[in-house]
């Protein structure tokens, strides 16, 4: 789920046209008004877990040791229906004029308090304030006041359904869980890079098909488009079968399984540095990726931010970026310079400008900015470097073995047990823009998890969402609550929205919420038969 959707907008603009008859006619429908300000309420940390009453749940074996269900929790709320967000504003003064400008124009409109904040977050005032119209039975009436709303300046309406804003409901949410018991699942569980290199996405489906998959669900975060770096660029951490082909966002939770598909959710930096014949060190800032983009930030000198920052893309100008075979046969074009280093740390090649082949066995370091010219300064060919890759998870490094996998992730949601959801350390909540976290983070969506249970199973879990009547997806602590409820003790939340999707035997059994169908990614985590 890369690219943002949601923007805000503290400056009213001028209105001067007048509302239209449809939209009088539909204002006459009862609408919420101030007074049902008190009876709105956030979802707060200590409430009851939805995931209690199944409505309908069925299991079956994909193979010894792994079973998949398809559990129903809940059921439609016929209180449940569509509004018009018209903005989200940081002070409760502002929200005010906006509804008195909203007045003047001839909506009635009332204030909704966000009270909820990140589990991690000390500030305690209210998040922000939504002011809305409605509500409507029928999206299509939601739909004409938005359109009339916005063709008159007020930009940022959205169209929302009440019971995927992270109020209390009654569901229902379809869930979708694979659980592999390590002690007698015979395969792996690994993940998998789409079209076998970096730059590139692919459907769930088309890599559960290319790799005959008993099942999988879709990975980590990625770049969605070449704005925001390479597309299909891991946005964090990822490690395929001992080789680091992405850096981490560093601070952030991940996914880590080994050979005997034993899994561990962990907080994952990485560490790389190059040191050349002469003695001089340098950080190396990436892995496999376009320089001077970095998505979702929490690197080495980024201009904009050093922590973590999700769905934002910071910018650096000097970068020493590292390509390998993953990456393909050469290197993205640009200004610059390039070394060449073959598997002995032996520099091969001296390029003054970037873009060139990869060679078979060899690396490429490119540079920019002033990280080229220490390139042309301290490495010559026929020189000997070292290049040190380190991994630490949850503050001590990780041994790294043939088989040893990292997908990455964010938030974590439980840890030993207990709800356990640091969004403001993970970059889900920016204090500089609050909104964020209550569209991402307390809105409901489709959502891909992963747990680990006490007996050291693993669950792969996809929440559908965005589909109202049918699932209406969930939010972080829903997230954090349906683990616990299937009996993880660790878990993490993958990348959701668009992105969920879950396969059993290559066929689709989740509900892609994309208009246009299943979404191409940049990984996926997929049950692989045992090797013959």
């Amino acid at each position: 789920m890369k690219n943002v959707i949601f923007s805000s907008q503290n400056k009213f603009i001028k209105r001067t046209s007048h509302i239209t008859l449809t939209a009088l006619m539909m204002l006459s429908i009862p609408a919420f008004t101030d007074g049902h300000i008190s009876k709105i309420n956030t979802v707060e940390a200590e409430t009851k877990s939805p995931f209690k009453e199944i409505t309908n749940k069925k299991t079956r074996q994909i193979q010894e040791g792994a079973t998949y269900s398809r559990i129903v929790y809940g059921k439609a709320n016929q209180n449940d229906a569509y509004m018009v967000n018209v903005d989200f504003l940081n002070e409760r003064e502002d929200a005010i004029e906006l509804k008195e400008k909203l007045a003047s124009d001839g909506y009635t409109s009332f204030i909704k308090t966000i009270k909820e904040r990140a589990q991690d977050d000390p500030e305690q005032k209210p998040l922000g304030y939504v002011v809305r119209i409605g509500s409507y039975q029928e999206e299509l009436q939601a739909k004409a006041i938005q359109e009339d709303l916005v063709s008159k300046g007020y930009k940022d309406s959205k169209v929302i359904f009440t019971a995927e804003d992270g109020e209390p409901t009654t569901g229902p949410y379809a869930v979708n869980v694979i659980e592999i018991d390590p002690k007698t699942f015979k395969g792996s569980v690994s993940p998998v890079i789409a079209t076998e290199q970096i730059p590139g996405k692919e459907t769930l489906t088309s890599m559960s098909k290319r790799l005959n998959a008993l099942g999988g669900i879709n990975g980590g975060y990625f770049v969605m488009g070449s704005k925001d770096g390479t597309e299909g660029d891991l946005a964090g951490v990822s490690m395929i079968d001992g080789e680091l082909t992405s850096e981490a966002v560093n601070g952030r939770t991940s996914l880590i399984l080994n050979e005997k598909n034993h899994g561990s959710i962990s907080t994952v930096s990485t560490k790389l540095t190059i040191q050349s014949s002469d003695g001089s060190n340098r950080e190396i800032d990436g892995l496999n990726r376009a320089p001077g983009l970095i998505r979702g930030c929490g690197g080495i000198g980024d201009k904009e931010s050093d922590q973590p920052k999700h769905d934002f893309t910071c910018t650096d100008s000097s970068e020493l970026i590292q390509y390998t075979s993953q990456f393909g046969s050469d290197t993205p074009i640009g200004e610059g310079a390039e070394a060449v280093m073959n598997s002995k740390g032996i520099v091969t090649e001296i390029r003054e400008s970037r873009g060139g082949s990869i060679p078979l066995g060899s690396t490429v370091l490119a540079g920019t900015g002033e990280s080229a010219n220490w390139i042309l300064k301290n490495l010559q060919t026929q020189e000997k470097v070292k290049v040190k890759k380190k991994v630490i998870a949850d503050d001590s490094t990780l041994p790294i073995g043939k088989g040893t996998n990292i997908i990455n992730g964010g938030p974590r949601l439980l840890k030993d047990g207990k709800i356990t959801i640091p969004s403001t350390a993970e970059g889900f909540h920016q204090p500089d823009n609050p909104e964020f976290f209550y569209q991402f983070g307390q809105k409901r969506h489709p959502r891909t998890v992963a747990g680990i249970k006490a007996d050291g199973s693993i669950l792969l879990v996809t929440i559908d969402g965005r589909k109202p009547g049918k699932s209406v997806g969930a939010n972080f602590k829903e997230s954090a609550q349906l683990l616990k409820s299937l009996g993880a003790v660790n878990a993490v939340n993958l990348d959701g929205g668009g992105s969920t999707t879950m396969t059993i035997n290559q066929k689709m059994v989740s509900s892609p919420s994309d208009a246009t169908g299943e979404r191409p990614v940049g990984d996926a985590i997929l049950l692989l038969p045992k090797k013959r």
